[in-house]
């Protein structure tokens, strides 16, 4: 088993890329299938120097329950910043929220600003040096204190929790 986990460090990495690969050129000839068995070992190996360490996933219920929570609160901004730009009488108002951090694991904090930038109307800017607070632009924010506990409740908690962290 570890000389498989010494050519393979990272074998859902590996087929995650192999896939992706098979996906985006559209076919499955015998070389494209070589060439994306050759990128799904080589890009782990060359990588995998520069990895953190991942936590593991405590809870994969929770992970599913986040996913759905993220894509359902994607397609909510989604139709509310559609709604603010096409209406002639609604003017946004922009602004910077400093979220406090009360996660202190990389990788969470990285999903945490990643889950921020891809919901719509919201872009994560910066992160402090010490890792206690992130930048937050918003694109119509009416209540900061609201912003703030809605993106603890709704995303930073549950991290906490799927990762135990």
């Amino acid at each position: 088993m570890t000389y498989i986990l010494r050519y393979l460090p990272a074998p859902m990495l590996s087929l995650i890329l192999l896939v992706t690969w098979l996906l985006m050129v559209r076919s499955t000839a015998f070389g494209q299938v070589l060439l994306g068995v050759v990128l799904a070992i080589g890009i782990p190996l060359l990588t995998r120097q520069f990895w953190l360490p991942f936590p593991r996933v405590k809870h994969p219920i929770k992970l599913l329950r986040f996913f759905l929570c993220v894509l359902g609160d994607i397609v909510v901004a989604n139709l509310h910043v559609s709604l603010l730009i096409l209406s002639p009488k609604r003017e946004p108002h922009p602004g910077f929220v400093e979220y406090p951090l009360q996660v202190k694991d990389r990788l969470a904090i990285t999903l945490l600003a990643n889950t921020i930038t891809m919901t719509p109307g919201t872009v994560s800017t910066n992160i402090r040096i010490d890792q206690t607070s992130l930048l937050i632009h918003v694109l119509d924010m009416e209540d900061e204190q609201q912003l703030i506990e809605e993106i603890h409740q709704r995303y930073e908690r549950p991290l906490k929790e799927i990762f135990e962290c």
